[in-house]
């Protein structure tokens, strides 16, 4: 969806009309089973996103040196016109950024929060010197993982661009298959697009890969930004205890602070996530529903979730593994 001024292009709104609700990670399901349950028909619906990750990120982009007010309300108000003419019975702009959540509210859309996990660099030089910002049970925790997750000779190995070899993908493409289909029933990547992307942006991937006897057993795709690191997909066809935090998280941290990377965002979900350094963060996501009954249900359920997920955050950062400022980082 375009506005343009001045017979130029001054903004977008990139969206997709969806007959499902896959690959989204916000979840209105619920309230598609519902509507269909009372007559309606909720499928089509707009969707405008990131196809297939939770990252977080401008939705509707405008160009640099016009009136941003006035095109993010063209914009705002196009996406309900849109919502209309194409007979979807919603408009759905998910991980947004917080501003976007504002205006998008001025033209009906319902406010949706919810959390992810982030790690937060605060100018590392070694992996050490963010341990000594934890409490000591968690520092102790975390060196012990570390120390278990390579027993048995397993090897860890980063790879990024020419190194990230065919083989390579052929074993991550199996652990992806493998923990996709026991988690989520249907995986909706194909092997091509692990390839693709190796060929497009190999730079921009990370794969950390786990090795034990000569041959990978376990691997997770990071996407690498200008100041973030994207933690996504990760699976394995052999167990070992610990082996998916050091894979996931832990190397993770050790790259963004060799890179000088400001954040790791570790996905979706997952309060394991804090006591391995990750604290929660707020993501927002807009709703426009064109039928004012369920407009009016999911409005009321989102200010219940929107003060329970509030609490909760305050709840989790309390809980996290930070140390006090009287603690000593050296009381092992």
């Amino acid at each position: 969806m375009l506005a343009r001024r001045d017979d130029a292009i001054a903004g977008i709104v990139p969206c997709y009309l969806k007959s499902h609700s896959q690959g989204e990670y916000v979840f209105d399901r619920g309230w598609a089973d519902a509507y269909e349950r009372a007559g309606g028909r909720y499928y089509p619906k707009l969707q405008a996103s990131v196809p297939f990750t939770p990252a977080a990120g401008p939705r509707l982009l405008i160009r640099d040196g016009v009136d941003k007010d006035e095109i993010g309300t063209a914009l705002a108000s196009g996406l309900v016109a849109l919502c209309e003419a194409t007979n979807a019975s919603s408009a759905h702009v998910t991980f947004a950024r917080e501003a976007e959540w504002k205006l998008l509210a001025k033209y009906g859309f319902l406010q949706r929060t919810d959390q992810q996990f982030h790690w937060r660099n605060q100018g590392y030089r070694h992996f050490d010197d963010f341990l000594a910002t934890l409490n000591s049970r968690h520092r102790k925790a975390i060196k012990r993982e570390r120390r278990d997750a390579l027993a048995g000779g397993i090897t860890i190995h980063p790879l990024s661009g020419s190194d990230i070899t065919e083989d390579a993908w052929d074993a991550f493409f199996a652990f992806y298959m493998e923990t996709g289909s026991r988690k989520w029933g249907r995986p909706y990547l194909n092997r091509s697009f692990f390839s693709l992307i190796s060929e497009s942006m190999a730079n921009d991937v990370l794969l950390i890969m786990a090795r034990r006897n000569n041959r990978w057993i376990a691997g997770a795709i990071n996407f690498i930004g200008s100041d973030t690191l994207f933690g996504r997909n990760w699976g394995a066809i052999e167990h070992h205890p610990f082996l998916h935090f050091e894979v996931c998280y832990y190397q993770a941290i050790d790259f963004a602070i060799a890179r000088g990377l400001n954040t790791v965002e570790a996905g979706a979900q997952g309060e394991h996530k804090i006591a391995r350094g990750y604290l929660p963060q707020t993501t927002y996501s807009a709703h426009y529903i064109a039928d004012p009954g369920l407009r009016r249900a999911i409005d009321e359920y989102l200010r219940r979730e929107r003060a329970y997920m509030a609490e909760a955050g305050r709840e989790l950062i309390a809980a996290g593994p930070f140390r006090k400022t009287a603690e000593r980082p050296n009381d092992e």
